[in-house]
């Protein structure tokens, strides 16, 4: 009897996370690295145009490792017969870690084209990521029909994450 349960188990195609849950683990964890690496690559006093489209080009290339590495570890991870595709499909679903780093991005290479001061971006980068967390957090409770009072709580449980960040970049310089 167990045999056939467990057989029956395998015959169900995987469904993945659904788009609410990517969306959130995702999001989180791309703002987060993105935070983090902006605190990583400001620390060495590097602020010049030229070294901050450099910073944008690492941070862009280590959110797409990131996503390959967490995408390729749910495709290890899965259990079961594999179709056509599901490994493509497993690191396609890492989107949404690829677009929480992409406004990081954008000030990082703003200030390297020239579009603000280069030696003022970490702040900017700071806040817009604790912004982000807050956002993913709320929007996300509210979509499991959670009350405004909760939802905002867990959009700040969230943005907490972004100034646990700012707090240890800080501390550390």
């Amino acid at each position: 009897m167990a045999d056939s349960t467990v057989e029956a188990a395998h015959d169900v195609p995987h469904r993945g996370h659904d788009t609410r849950e990517a969306v959130l683990f995702g999001g989180v964890y791309g703002a987060v690295l993105a935070s983090s690496l902006v605190a990583a690559l400001t620390q060495h006093g590097h602020s010049s145009a030229a070294s901050r489209r450099y910073d944008a080009l690492w941070v862009l290339v280590t959110a797409f490792a990131s996503a390959l590495a967490h995408g390729y570890a749910h495709y290890i991870a899965e259990r079961g017969p594999r179709r056509h595709w599901t490994s493509l499909r497993a690191l396609a679903n890492e989107w949404p870690l690829i677009a929480a780093v992409l406004p990081t991005v954008f000030i990082l290479a703003g200030a390297g084209w020239g579009w603000w001061p280069p030696t003022e971006v970490e702040e900017p980068a700071f806040l817009l990521n604790i912004a982000i967390l807050f956002t993913l957090g709320v929007i996300t409770a509210r979509g499991s029909r959670r009350h405004w009072p909760a939802a905002l709580l867990l959009g700040l449980g969230d943005a907490l994450l972004g100034v646990i960040v700012v707090v240890a970049n800080a501390l550390i310089k």
